[in-house]
């Protein structure tokens, strides 16, 4: 055990040396690991963060949650044929209490509709307000936090009530302090509404769905009261039970819609069950391709950078002939000799890593500032870093340490 401290210690001693006596060569030599470590890490943690934040976005969907719509959400494209979309019925809730009676496989439903408003209060007018008519199951389904007052009750629900909740932006561009829009009236097209509650600040989305900050949130039979529902984009969100796969909870939910809507064999679907987690294999496969990419360009930093570590090497085993030949003269083996020479070579390696990282560091400070999403860097990235570092060191210091180690002490010792 201490002989092998001794050998880090000298290799470290060694690694650091070289770094001071050749500050301008051992930096050169070592930017290409600096840039490789800093492409790889930079891209990793930012596509990370980025992949982590749409994960969450598309979570806020619901999970384990299909919805059922006339519209089919995997399309796009000019290909996308939304005039057979169009022509399809559009979604009834008295389709989702028939679905609560006959599914099997279903824990929670909710019916969704919406519409955008002009929200004012005073002389405090904000547009494109989103008002979202939903019923009583909507909160199993979805994460609704309130930051100020309380939500929707039961009692609410079954009176369809004329209280509400709005998200945090329409309270705090309305009100001035979002604490003071509880127990305010809030205003469109001639309609007041209670504000009982304010959501908690969610941030942007990258993936569309609910932009709960600029929204109001009211049941579902007070909605209907002021809106056609079949004008309001309706669909029926189901989430299925604890370890109830997705696909299969679709393969039920189309069985029990073509019953419903009484489709003979031949016919096809008039509606679409959009499963959330294929979203989520999508964007994990996206963001796969987009890792693969900065492995590519970072890698061929990282062989440059290689090649200069191992020039590094070769010197420093031409500068250190003799020295070498005085340790193999007093008893030193040659994996002593071989070691020492590849953890100098690791060490160096790790070094320029480390710059890389307090790069990417750096990087991710400016980057959280700018974006909507901080830049984390994960500790398992971190340890990749290291690892890639020392494996190279390793490949780059392998010939010369074996040059080294396979050294004539007499010859070497009579070296100048």
């Amino acid at each position: 055990m201490f002989k092998l401290l001794n050998i880090l210690w000298n290799s470290f001693r060694m690694a650091l040396q070289e770094l001071r006596v050749n500050k301008l060569r051992t930096f050169l030599s070592l930017f290409g690991i600096t840039i490789g470590i800093f492409c790889i890490i930079g891209v990793l943690a930012t596509v990370d963060s980025l992949e982590r934040k749409v994960q969450n976005d598309i979570k806020a969907f619901g999970n384990n949650t299909i919805y059922i719509d006339k519209w089919d959400y995997s399309g796009g494209g000019p290909d996308y044929p939304w005039w057979k979309y169009m022509k399809r019925p559009n979604m009834k809730v008295e389709e989702m209490r028939f679905i609560k009676a006959k599914s099997q496989l279903a824990s929670n439903l909710c019916f969704f509709v919406s519409n955008n408003v002009n929200l004012s209060y005073k002389d405090n007018i904000l547009s494109n307000v989103n008002i979202y008519g939903i019923t009583e199951e909507f909160t199993s389904i979805q994460t609704i936090d309130i930051e100020y007052g309380r939500y929707l009750n039961e009692a609410e629900f079954l009176r369809g009530t004329t209280s509400g909740v709005i998200g945090y932006v329409v309270a705090e561009q309305l009100f001035g302090n979002p604490q003071k829009a509880v127990g305010k009236q809030v205003s469109y097209n001639g309609k007041r509404v209670n504000v009982i509650g304010v959501i908690k600040k969610q941030g942007q989305s990258f993936v569309g769905g609910f932009d709960y900050d600029q929204s109001l949130i009211v049941t579902y039979r007070y909605f209907a009261s002021v809106y056609n529902p079949d004008y309001s984009s309706p669909f029926i969100m189901v989430q299925g039970k604890k370890d109830i796969p997705s696909k299969a909870l679709a393969d039920e939910l189309i069985g029990v819609m073509r019953q419903l809507r009484k489709l003979s064999p031949a016919e096809e679907n008039n509606f679409s069950c959009n499963d959330v987690a294929q979203f989520s294999e999508q964007v994990g496969g996206f963001f796969g391709q987009v890792s693969a990419g900065g492995w590519a360009i970072a890698g061929l930093s990282l062989i440059v950078g290689a090649f200069g570590v191992a020039n590094i090497m070769f010197v420093t085993v031409r500068e250190r002939t003799s020295q070498i030949g005085l340790k193999k003269a007093i008893g030193a083996k040659r994996r002593t000799i071989l070691t020492e020479f590849l953890l100098e070579s690791a060490f160096l390696c790790i070094v320029g890593g480390l710059i890389g990282l307090a790069l990417v560091w750096i990087m991710s400070l400016v980057l959280s500032a700018v974006l909507p999403f901080p830049i984390y860097i994960a500790p398992n990235i971190i340890i990749l870093a290291l690892s890639i570092c020392i494996g190279l060191g390793i490949i780059s210091g392998i010939i010369p340490a074996s040059i080294a180690a396979k050294m004539d002490p007499v010859v070497a010792i009579r070296t100048k």
